[in-house]
């Protein structure tokens, strides 16, 4: 990446345009909360000199000082150089309304259940009898938090196994002030949880298989790869979900999986299990519900396909 010359780029307008444009040039790759070149480009702008989104446009067009530049040039050449989404060059990312921290023990907060965390899982959930959530493979626990802001009753329970990404969960829900009614615990699955029922169990689990792991572009590898890849077809984790779903919610309750491009591997498994895909206004797909007494219908079903 060539450095510009100070004098020629002097707004913050004119380097959120040069660094979209050097971005394109270089063949990023964006999918880590934003979906395109001049987006991610403002991100890093505004993260270098201490701005937020919600300022004036007016102000793109405010000079940028000599050390500024110099900031802006070093996420730039992150963001180009090692392919680090922005996101972790930041250190925050937005979800259902909401700012998380992140870092690279997790992923970055893109899934499209905030939709439907945002809508309270209407029409399937009344609001005023969710007593208890259960997000699995929490991560930065964007999920079970957006969801303790949906359900103000409700308690909430953020579980993962890795230690790293319970860190970041933790943080997350003490930078949301929700100690009192939001926890995080370590468990592989359902191993590991309390005897615990609950009206909404949610996930975003990993759901990558191993070919197409090799595959994904290089802001991937920056990723945990323990949240990503789950077995030669990608359904070891949701599998296993499935299998111990039926013990752990209410009657009454649902659970929302999302599984991405996985979703037909998933039907093709269990052919006979009527999952409800949901549709998203704002884009993306692969987001199954079943309620809890489908899961223990096909309860023999998913045990046998769960090992």
């Amino acid at each position: 990446m060539q450095h510009p010359q100070h004098f020629e780029l002097l707004t913050l307008r004119d380097w959120v345009r040069w660094g979209a444009s050097q971005f394109n040039e270089h063949g990023l790759f964006f999918g880590h909360g934003t979906d395109n070149a001049l987006d991610e480009s403002l991100a890093l702008v505004l993260h270098a000199l201490h701005l937020d989104h919600a300022m004036s446009a007016d102000y793109l067009d405010a000079r940028v000082t000599g050390e500024e530049a110099k900031r802006i040039m070093q996420l730039f050449h992150e963001r180009i150089d090692r392919r680090v989404p922005a996101a972790y060059l930041i250190g925050e990312a937005r979800f259902a309304g909401l700012d998380f921290y992140v870092d690279e023990n997790v992923l970055v907060p893109r899934s499209p259940i905030a939709e439907p965390v945002e809508q309270g899982f209407s029409p399937w959930l009344d609001p005023e009898h969710v007593g208890s959530v259960l997000d699995l493979c929490t991560g930065s626990g964007c999920i079970g938090i957006a969801c303790a802001y949906a359900f103000p009753q409700a308690l909430v329970d953020l579980s993962d196994i890795s230690p790293a990404a319970l860190d970041v969960a933790a943080r997350n829900i003490e930078r949301h002030h929700l100690e009192g009614r939001v926890r995080a615990l370590r468990a592989d699955v359902y191993d590991g949880l309390d005897d615990e029922r609950y009206d909404l169990i949610v996930s975003n689990p990993p759901y990558v298989s191993s070919a197409e792991m090799a595959q994904l572009p290089a802001e991937y590898r920056h990723e945990p790869e323990l949240g990503l890849e789950a077995g030669d077809d990608g359904m070891d984790v949701v599998a296993r979900i499935l299998s111990g779903a039926a013990g752990y919610l209410r009657p009454g309750g649902i659970m929302v999986v999302e599984v991405g491009a996985s979703a037909e591997l998933l039907m093709a498994r269990y052919p006979d299990v009527p999952f409800l895909w949901l549709d998203f206004e704002r884009g993306g797909d692969g987001v199954f519900l079943l309620t809890a007494e489908q899961l223990d219908e096909f309860r023999d079903s998913f045990e046998e396909n769960g090992a």
